[in-house]
């Protein structure tokens, strides 16, 4: 009776580990700093890896999948390679330090529903036209709640954002339009101190018209954080872009609540290097 007892003391613990878990999806380019994370080569050429990662405070369990993408389809030539990793996940601060076999990776909690990984410096690593750095909340609440954040840099000459993004920006596509992704190019030129700056839009939704014409501004935000709104050239506002550091952006709806993606795009912009 008594090893039935610590047999299932045991089973019960291993089950619990993570039973407060959050589970993240997202997909991501391979930086040096993931790539050495997870052990991958950094002689093999990989377009994107596919995240799917469970965390607790304690601990943490991921598999991914990773290679060349297939043309016109989400997946990979080949199906690509997977591999599964487990180790001690703690949180300092506003970051989630994850600890496999003496290598670590960081990465910062933007909020509940969005975790962005790191560099080794705890710089937000800079996605590219195709993917992002930022991982999902499989089971998102609306919340306009900011871990993580600074304030506007000042545009010197012009900000240029890329990505491609899940197509439910709010007020883009007409309500019930098919769509599998929105391709993105922000262009805010700089502006006089407290005057609305110039921007083109480019994209998935403009291809037709070429690009949308129209206006930009920052505007105060919660916890005294500072958003971009971009306005038609009308004046009348329907993107709004949340800055997490300078190269960065978040899309937001209109109340200032980040919106959270799925396993193939976040609804985050990179600046253009």
């Amino acid at each position: 009776m008594k090893k039935i007892a610590v047999i299932l003391l045991l089973v019960i613990a291993c089950s619990g580990r993570n039973a407060y878990a959050d589970n993240y999806t997202g997909s991501t380019p391979a930086s040096t700093e993931v790539r050495t994370f997870l052990g991958i080569p950094l002689k093999d050429s990989i377009d994107f890896i596919r995240w799917y990662i469970s965390i607790s405070e304690s601990h943490f369990e991921l598999k991914c999948n990773y290679g060349i993408g297939k043309p016109n389809t989400n997946g990979f030539i080949n199906n690509g390679n997977t591999l599964s990793l487990e180790g001690v996940a703690t949180i300092q601060d506003h970051f989630y330090i994850l600890k496999n076999k003496g290598r670590v990776l960081n990465i910062a909690i933007i909020n509940n529903n969005l975790l962005h990984l790191l560099d080794t410096k705890k710089h937000l690593l800079i996605g590219n036209g195709g993917w992002s750095y930022t991982l999902n909340n499989n089971t998102p609440l609306l919340s306009n709640d900011l871990k993580f954040y600074s304030t506007s840099s000042v545009i010197k000459d012009s900000l240029v954002l890329v990505g491609r993004t899940p197509c439910a920006v709010p007020g883009v596509l007409p309500e019930g339009k098919l769509c599998y992704k929105l391709k993105w190019k922000v262009i805010l030129y700089a502006s006089a101190k407290d005057t609305p700056g110039t921007c083109r839009v480019y994209g998935t939704p403009y291809r037709k018209e070429g690009s949308r014409k129209g206006y930009w501004h920052t505007r105060s935000a919660k916890n005294g954080r500072i958003s971009y709104e971009i306005a038609d050239d009308t004046g009348k506002p329907y993107l709004y872009l949340l800055p997490l550091d300078e190269q960065v952006f978040i899309f937001t709806d209109a109340n200032g609540n980040l919106l959270t993606g799925n396993e193939d795009f976040s609804y985050t912009l990179n600046k253009a290097l």
